[in-house]
């Protein structure tokens, strides 16, 4: 077990616990950061994933339990995140509810939650961190879709919070420059759904797959890499969305 330089970078990384949030939170403390873990409901994962960190490196990952949809707890999560290393270097507002809303079943509970989680959340956590991250000369990393630009049939209100997000990520760089750079990262298939397993879903993922020009799927190392690069060398690169989607855009 290593010591952690008390002078390493701090980055906070929402929905950190599992899946994509969880590893890019694994390649940033291979790069020397001190890693919040936020988490809502995924406890038990991410407390493993803080003592697998902190077991690499003493005193390097601390887990934060938030509820996105929760505007105060929005602000504590900002004022907790600072206060637990007395800095903060990076924000990777990655969290987010996904499911299909059609037309004639949406309901203003679906638009509030996954408007919180894709847009309002990351909006009010910048701003909360905007001065600490000014400080700094930090960066911020909105994790998009693909979906954003290319609406997906029956999750009207997911793709309108994302395509708020894609906005976002450009108002907010025009907004926190020069001290701050905002850059966005949009995934096309990296993941699937965890509520896509049957049989009728595995035959759709392969027929999506099919329409890729790269014809695979990504990793969630693919968008890990590409957000540790945003944040510590691309010093010249603010107000872009990157689509790693396997070249997916290239086809209606």
């Amino acid at each position: 077990m290593s010591q952690t330089d008390p002078a390493s970078p701090v980055v906070l990384i929402t929905g950190a616990a599992r899946r994509i949030g969880a590893t890019i939170a694994k390649h940033l403390h291979t790069l020397n950061y001190r890693i919040n873990i936020h988490y809502h409901g995924s406890v038990t994962e991410a407390e493993a994933l803080a003592d697998s960190l902190n077991q690499l490196r003493t005193d390097s990952a601390h887990t934060i339990r938030a509820d996105l949809c929760d505007g105060q707890a929005v602000q504590t999560l900002a004022l907790q995140s600072i206060e637990r290393w007395g800095r903060m270097d990076a924000l990777i507002n990655n969290a987010s509810s996904f499911y299909p809303t059609p037309l004639p079943n949406a309901s203003q509970q679906d638009w509030d939650d996954l408007f919180a989680s894709n847009l309002k959340a990351p909006f009010f956590l910048s701003q909360a961190l905007s001065e600490e991250l000014t400080k700094r000369g930090g960066a911020i990393v909105n994790i998009t879709d693909i979906h954003a630009r290319q609406p997906l049939r029956q999750h009207s209100i997911y793709c309108m919070a994302k395509a708020g997000n894609l906005m976002l990520t450009k108002t907010l760089a025009r907004e926190l420059a020069p001290r701050v750079r905002v850059n966005g990262i949009a995934p096309g298939a990296i993941l699937w759904p965890e509520n896509e397993q049957s049989p009728e879903a595995s035959k759709h993922h392969g027929a999506m797959l099919n329409r890729v020009p790269l014809q695979r799927m990504g990793s969630p190392e693919d968008i890990a890499r590409l957000a540790a690069f945003l944040i510590t060398d691309a010093g010249y690169l603010t107000g872009q969305t990157i689509a790693v989607d396997g070249g997916k855009h290239l086809v209606a």
